[in-house]
């Protein structure tokens, strides 16, 4: 288990041993919520790299990553725990075939460990042999208010009651992540428990150097040419401006094509891995698609 990283430097080059690039300010609350415990709520569009944070330092301080994937009408039971009831019923029915008759014992056994089905919650209150283990809550603002009031309480004293077995409290509490696409508001009150930080996209430096991280056999040029390409993109009225996962996803597209640049045909012929809305596509298309690659050209000259 690697210890917690001692400064914001540190924090921001154990996130870029896992090739997460990560600007100061990213950096800054990341490291002050490992070193005050708080959770970290991190809000932005989708593909900024929210999740993947989670992902970086799970696999950087050598803990258990343990996923929460929100939606709608997810309640506090299903998060936390269920009973095995296919398997309680074949203890029933033995305990019957064998002639148990004391029920005080059998209810015992029922809702005894052997039995529980644990949960992402449970799961990461519960001792890890690696340490607490970073517990990602992944797009809160899917569920509803009820919830979040759950988590509310949950995140106050780490702790959660199970009226077979008792309360279970975290001897460690883990490492939480919070993330929304902002698709609605998440109450105040959930997020004043958290350190807040809004992933914006990145800049044009930033994003080169995330690509070049995670996607080393692009050569210099074909990167440098999407990352302007797709910078100009979201500077258009689209109904879902690319986000960096696209970007990467899009440079993988093109090595595997044995691109070394854009090109207006390229484009057309690859720009599903980019975008995602027919609306969107046929925005671009044509005299636009060449337009916008002789803006992204031009910048780059520009910039020398």
């Amino acid at each position: 288990m690697t210890q917690l990283p001692a400064s914001i430097d540190d924090t921001i080059t154990l996130l870029a041993g896992q090739n997460y690039i990560a600007g100061r300010d990213l950096g800054t609350v990341a490291f002050l919520a490992l070193k005050l415990g708080k959770p970290l709520f991190l809000e932005g569009e989708a593909g900024v790299g929210k999740t993947e944070i989670a992902r970086a330092l799970s696999s950087a301080l050598g803990r258990r990553l343990i996923r929460l994937q929100c939606y709608e009408g997810l309640d506090a039971s299903s998060a936390i725990y269920e009973w095995n009831f296919a398997a309680q019923m074949v203890a029933i029915r033995t305990a019957e075939a064998v002639g148990q008759t004391d029920r005080a014992a059998l209810r015992t056994e029922l809702f005894s460990d052997e039995f529980l089905i644990r949960r992402p919650l449970l799961e990461a209150l519960e001792p890890q042999p690696e340490g607490p283990p970073v517990l990602l809550i992944d797009e809160i603002d899917r569920t509803d208010e009820p919830f979040e009031a759950f988590l509310l309480e949950l995140l106050s004293d780490y702790q959660v009651t199970i009226p077979e077995l008792g309360t279970i409290r975290a001897a460690e509490p883990p490492i939480v992540i919070l993330t929304s696409n902002r698709t609605r508001e998440v109450h105040d009150a959930l997020k004043r428990r958290c350190l807040y930080h809004w992933v914006d996209y990145p800049g044009f430096q930033r994003e080169l150097s995330i690509l070049r991280a995670r996607v080393p056999e692009a050569t210099e040029k074909l990167s440098a040419e999407i990352v302007a390409f797709v910078q100009g993109l979201r500077g258009e009225d689209l109904f879902k401006s690319p986000g960096v996962a696209e970007s990467i996803d899009w440079a993988r597209a093109l090595v595997a094509l044995d691109a070394v640049a854009l090109s207006p045909d390229l484009i057309t012929d690859t720009v599903g891995a980019v975008l995602k809305y027919q609306d969107d596509i046929a925005k671009i298309a044509g005299a636009e698609t060449t337009r916008l690659l002789d803006k992204a050209k031009a910048e780059l000259a520009a910039v020398g």
